[in-house]
């Protein structure tokens, strides 16, 4: 880490350890998302990290961002997936959209004071994202939206939505991109998803029901809404690999403070070289997730948006999430079971990293598709 990262972290640890821990228990059992808390943490600067600084975003690089999110998903999971869906959102249109609408809703994204989702899933175009079926019909002035959109992260609390919708033909190249208000009529929010993990964020399904969307709310061109959606998700994969090592890291630490604390046959359980080897190999695969995170958002900084340093990311540091915060409860036993300590949670919030921004086979697919275009 270079300065400025560290004084990022360090201002992060402190903020988490003081105002994210003390509640995120009670919060995760009551399924509260706490939008003074994100405010406060938009008030830092770290809701906009990568939105220009025109814009009112702290205009910092990826590798930055990475370890923003690392820090604060070693207390909260959700916050940090919160934050990554709406810079998401903000990367988009900073990357795609028009002036007017960059200046229309970054501001207040990046500050926190609001928070942004991405609508592309369905019930029926998961992972093969580009069948959607919801429909943008072209009229007077814009477009009337049909059709529901599923496992929306921020639903409900959001107050922007990228809606991928379909304006021509079968496939991606049909597919456009729209900037929906909460609030406008004929959109509105189906079932509260009652999840095992990331309780603290709700997840929501939309419905548009003849829902009118003015002409300016198009994002670029008609039929550039799919290559759009992609551009945001192969810098959403790192993000989520990024978040997968803070987690990882929480779950290590809480196993390596119990097991020095903890006593059996009159030493530390610590000592005992089987937990030890445990430790090492979570210890070691965290280190390389978080290299490999850290390669991805160099390769985007250098405007490379290398997919295959992303995938590889991605698939990784949420795989290694998953086997450090199982480990951890492992290490800790029963107690570990229990939500007297915290590794229950995150053993809980690491799963669906490996299945969002792309299932991780799905990332082994476009790894493959990497690998054979070098190869061939």
């Amino acid at each position: 880490m270079n300065e400025l990262q560290k004084e990022l972290v360090s201002t992060l640890e402190k903020f988490r350890v003081q105002k994210i821990d003390p509640i995120m228990e009670h919060d995760d059992e009551n399924e509260v998302f706490n939008m003074e808390l994100y405010k406060e943490i938009g008030a830092l600067g770290f809701t906009g990290v990568t939105t220009a600084e025109e814009f009112g975003g702290a205009g910092l690089s990826y590798s930055d961002y990475c370890y923003v999110l690392e820090e604060i998903a070693k207390s909260s999971v959700p916050y940090a997936v919160t934050i990554s869906v709406s810079g998401m959102v903000q990367a988009i249109i900073q990357s795609s959209a028009s002036q007017a609408q960059k200046e229309k809703y970054l501001p207040e994204l990046a500050s926190g004071q609001e928070i942004g989702a991405f609508a592309l899933s369905e019930s029926g175009s998961g992972s093969d994202a580009a069948s959607l079926k919801t429909t943008a019909k072209k009229t007077d002035g814009g477009y009337i939206l049909n059709g529901t959109k599923l496992w929306i992260t921020s639903g409900g609390i959001a107050k922007t939505y990228i809606v991928m919708a379909r304006t021509g033909q079968e496939g991606a190249k049909g597919v456009s991109a729209f900037i929906v208000e909460d609030g406008v009529e004929g959109f509105s929010f189906g079932k509260k998803e009652n999840k095992m993990g990331w309780r603290t964020s709700p997840t929501r399904e939309l419905i548009f029901e003849n829902c009118f969307i003015p002409e300016e709310n198009l994002i670029g061109k008609e039929g550039a809404g799919f290559k759009a959606a992609m551009s945001g998700l192969e810098k959403g994969r790192f993000t989520i690999g990024a978040i997968g090592v803070g987690c990882a890291q929480r779950g290590l630490d809480e196993a390596v403070s119990y097991a020095l604390s903890r006593q059996q046959f009159e030493q530390p359980i610590f000592d005992f070289q089987g937990l030890q080897f445990m430790m090492a190999d979570m210890a070691t695969e965290i280190e390389a997730s978080r290299l490999l995170v850290q390669k991805a958002a160099e390769s985007f900084d250098k405007g490379e948006n290398n997919q295959l340093y992303a995938s590889m990311a991605k698939l990784k540091a949420t795989d290694t999430a998953m086997q450090v915060t199982t480990d951890a409860v492992q290490i800790l036993g029963g107690v570990g079971y229990t939500k007297e300590y915290p590794v229950e949670r995150f053993m809980r919030d690491a799963k669906v990293l490996q299945i969002v921004e792309g299932t991780n086979q799905i990332q082994k697919v476009l790894i493959g598709r990497n690998l054979k275009k070098k190869y061939s």
